[in-house]
């Protein structure tokens, strides 16, 4: 499962664990993927309870292997999750290629999930890693909201906090649009920007939150620095003064010399549109 920062994939993991702990599941959840090989083996090991007598690599495998053949015996299933598996190095991930290796005829000894950012398919992509990849079984990628998402989303969370029939009114649709330009539509920043947009609107006994809120909230996380219409804005803003500074310094050095342009010289070219609301070329 990847996804990226913010859209929710370690929440996704705490569901799936809280539900694996309510039966009889056995797992290993890895959170820290800074690990050795061996460190790797050590700490999923301990996690699952087994208490090696020796902390060498084969003793390690050793007693997984027979932990996890007694649990298929009695039908029971043992699951390895990695988080932020994305920073697993080329060795822990060959690692765990080898883990898969443990097998009947029939099914897995052992259900992996690794979960990470967007780094993750690449580097599963590279050549090195090709046995992994092609024993990924399924593959689930976290997308960001769209727009009637981010909608539905406060809305829902609104319903949750406890807001009334009149939760609607508390975000209007211009607001809505100017939380998901400057979130992008992942989760994590739209639970910071609404979180601290209330606070800001009670502060000054508003009866809705509006855009110019939002503008101030974005501002003091410098999540305006993303926006992509301010982006834009800031480039031909500085592209445009860019070729003025150049147009003044021709001007000014010809001033300087005492002498200006020859009749039939050319004059100075200047992109078309500096200056004026028409598009550079």
């Amino acid at each position: 499962m990847t996804g990226e920062v913010g859209t929710g994939k370690t929440l996704l993991v705490r569901c799936l664990l809280k539900l694996l702990k309510c039966g009889n599941d056995s797992y290993a959840y890895i959170f820290n993927s800074r690990l050795s090989p061996l460190e790797f083996l050590q700490y999923m090991s301990g996690v699952l309870g087994l208490k090696s007598t020796d902390n060498n690599k084969s003793t390690l495998l050793l007693d997984l292997v027979s932990f996890l053949v007694a649990r298929h015996e009695k039908r029971l299933t043992t699951v390895l999750v990695v988080d932020e598996a994305h920073d697993l190095s080329a060795d822990v991930l060959e690692e765990i290629r080898i883990l898969t290796n443990l097998e009947t005829t029939q099914e897995k000894l052992l259900q992996i999930l690794l979960v990470g950012q967007p780094e993750l398919d690449e580097k599963l992509d590279s050549f090195d890693l090709r046995q992994l990849k092609q024993r990924v079984a399924l593959r689930c990628k976290l997308e960001p909201l769209c727009p009637e998402e981010i909608k539905g989303y406060i809305e829902r969370r609104l319903q949750c906090a406890g807001a009334n029939s009149h939760a609607g009114e508390l975000f209007p649709s211009d607001t809505i649009a100017a939380i998901s330009r400057y979130s992008r539509g992942i989760p994590r920043l739209i639970n910071t920007v609404c979180e601290n947009a209330l606070i800001a609107g009670y502060a000054r006994q508003a009866r809705s939150v509006t855009p110019d809120i939002v503008d101030e909230v974005a501002a003091d996380f410098r999540l305006d620095t993303a926006d992509p219409v301010k982006i834009e804005a800031r480039s031909r803003s500085e592209e445009v003064e860019f070729w003025q500074a150049v147009k003044t310094s021709l001007e000014s050095r010809d001033d300087t010399q005492g002498a200006g342009p020859e009749e039939n010289s050319p004059p100075i070219a200047v992109p078309r549109g500096a200056g004026r609301n028409e598009p550079l070329i």
